[in-house]
């Protein structure tokens, strides 16, 4: 190891490895910074994020409200988010002539909707400062040294360096969690996030391509777990859409624990409560008594799904003056707190 030169090695070319890389060289330049990627490519997942345009940030300007959509982490990320956020990220590109542009909810995209556009800014600062890049060379080994660390990369070729950063992600076949392990870092079992509920459910069959907005989700007779809402679809598998995927991510280990197995209870009114919507029949049977349940949806509800809540019900040939308490209690049920059997994940 050369003193006089300090070596940072950065093990993974993807997009959290180029910008560690790229910073360690503005930071210090007189550092060797060397990238290492075992594949032949480099900034792989950055080219295919965002259906190939890379949803690069979100316009959220505020660090205890960008908290809010984590679902762990969030005391490790105070202090970040405080340093570097959304606000720095946007400066940081469009400086280097990549301007950014935010959609209606928030994601933010370059202006020129191609992931190449940040492929090509991060390739070209990195290459202009002097960063080292290194493919086909994945870190087989790792030792600690007395003042740095000894690698052995998968060419044979040892290396030695006095920092090193793990940027390989969370993926059980990148090595990296291997590696932190070895160097005496306790690593929590990896769970999926992010998944779509299997079901099979007669409130489903046959819906498929229906979707709803909004819809609030949780996890049946749990009291400790979260309630997301947002749109929901309905697919050939089951459920899923951005209120599904948020509680399988706010909920990743405990589904988990359960083995994918749960009830899925679902408001499909939004946040109407059972009263709520038992006030609304109420006024409905007063007003609108001579017409036929089955026909009038009380709510904006796809016309499939609420014909298939009025027949599960067994109202499917009354008119809402004579609705009998039976049916009246099973469709306010299924308006405000469906449960549907879970049994199993797809991963999105």
């Amino acid at each position: 190891m050369n003193s006089s030169q300090p070596t940072f090695a950065i093990a993974g070319a993807g997009a959290a490895g180029y910008f560690t890389a790229i910073h360690a060289k503005a930071n210090c330049p007189d550092a060797r910074v060397i990238l290492l990627e075992k594949s032949r490519e480099v900034l792989a997942k950055v080219a295919i994020s965002g259906g190939g345009r890379c949803n690069l940030t979100h316009q959220c300007f505020d660090p205890a409200e960008l908290l809010r959509f984590y679902p762990r982490g969030g005391r490790e990320l105070r202090g970040p988010f405080h340093r570097w956020g959304p606000e720095q990220t946007i400066e940081w590109f469009e400086t280097r002539g990549v301007p950014v542009k935010a959609e209606s909810d928030g994601r933010m995209f370059p202006v020129s909707n191609l992931s190449q556009s940040i492929i090509d800014c991060l390739m070209g600062e990195a290459r202009s400062l002097g960063v080292e890049l290194r493919t086909l060379s994945g870190i087989q080994t790792v030792t600690p040294g007395e003042h740095g660390f000894h690698l052995t990369l998968s060419t044979g070729e040892p290396l030695d360096c006095d920092a090193l950063c793990i940027a390989t992600g969370g993926n059980r076949n990148s090595g990296g969690m291997e590696l932190a392990a070895s160097l005496g870092h306790h690593i929590l079992p990896p769970v999926p996030s992010l998944f779509s509920f299997h079901i099979q459910s007669p409130l489903l069959q046959g819906l498929p391509g229906i979707s709803l907005d909004p819809v609030s989700v949780t996890v049946a007779g749990d009291k400790q777990a979260s309630r997301q809402s947002g749109p929901l679809l309905i697919t050939h598998q089951g459920v899923s859409g951005p209120a599904v995927l948020k509680l399988s991510a706010w909920e990743a280990r405990r589904l988990a624990d359960r083995g994918y197995a749960f009830e899925l209870e679902v408001n499909w009114t939004g946040f109407r409560t059972a009263e709520d919507v038992r006030a609304l029949f109420s006024e409905l049977r007063k007003h609108e008594g001579a017409k036929r349940v089955f026909r009038h949806a009380p709510f904006p509800l796809p016309r499939r799904l609420w014909e298939r809540m009025v027949e599960l019900a067994g109202a499917g040939e009354c008119i809402w003056a004579s609705l009998p308490r039976s049916a009246r209690d099973a469709l306010i049920l299924q308006l405000t707190a469906s449960r549907l059997p879970v049994k199993g994940k797809t991963l999105n």
